[in-house]
Formats: C-alpha cells, sequence, structure tokens
C-alpha cells in the first residue's frame, strides 16, 4: 500500500474535507456563478474569514474560479471550474449514497 503522504485520494480529501468546503463546492454546482456575499447567503453560519479561506483553496487547488471585475465596487464572482465540475458530479453520487444509507426525504440529486 503506498504511503498516505503519496496516495492521490488521501491528498484530495485531505483538501476538501475542511469543514464547509464540500457545501461550497454544491453550493456553486447547483446556482452557478456567485459573487461572494450571494455565497455567504447560501452557506448558512459561515464566516467570512472562513469563506474566504475556504475559496482561497479551492482556487488553489484549481476547482473554483475567481472572477474580479474592476468596478464600483468591486465585483468578484466564483464559479466552478472544470475540475470543480468533475468532482461535483462524483459527488452527486455519493448524495445518493447517502441519501439511500441515511434516509433522507429529499428528492435524490440526479
Amino acid at each position: 500500500m503506498p504511503e498516505t503522504k503519496y496516495c492521490p485520494l488521501a491528498i484530495l480529501l485531505n483538501q476538501i474535507s475542511g469543514q464547509w468546503t464540500i457545501y461550497i463546492i454544491w453550493m456553486l454546482d447547483i446556482n452557478g456563478a456567485l459573487r461572494f456575499g450571494e455565497l455567504r447567503r447560501e452557506v448558512d453560519g459561515i464566516s467570512t474569514k472562513v469563506l474566504t479561506e475556504r475559496l482561497r483553496l479551492l482556487e488553489s487547488i484549481e476547482l473554483v474560479h475567481r472572477h474580479y471585475e474592476p468596478s464600483i465596487p468591486p465585483q468578484v464572482t466564483y464559479t466552478l471550474t472544470e475540475r470543480g465540475k468533475e468532482l461535483s458530479r462524483i459527488l452527486d453520487h455519493v448524495y445518493e449514497l447517502a441519501a439511500r444509507w441515511y434516509g433522507t426525504e429529499q428528492e435524490t440529486a440526479s
């Protein structure tokens, strides 16, 4: 078995396992492009500091694209990259599994 620090799955899970991270990916997947304030409202309970940290992380691992529009006031919009969309499709399957295992009353994602 390969060492954990070199295992691609361990690396990915370590990167996305922080609190709110998968939820942010999910919000961008279902809503499309969101400005920072909109995303903060969608992720109820997250602080501005943590949202900023998570978005920077997701941008650094190329799951999220940050578009800066130098207007007054400046507009920053976040979207999933192709990599982010690819991961989101996998997370949809994980959601379906969780819904079956834990009996959610919500419809499963398609």
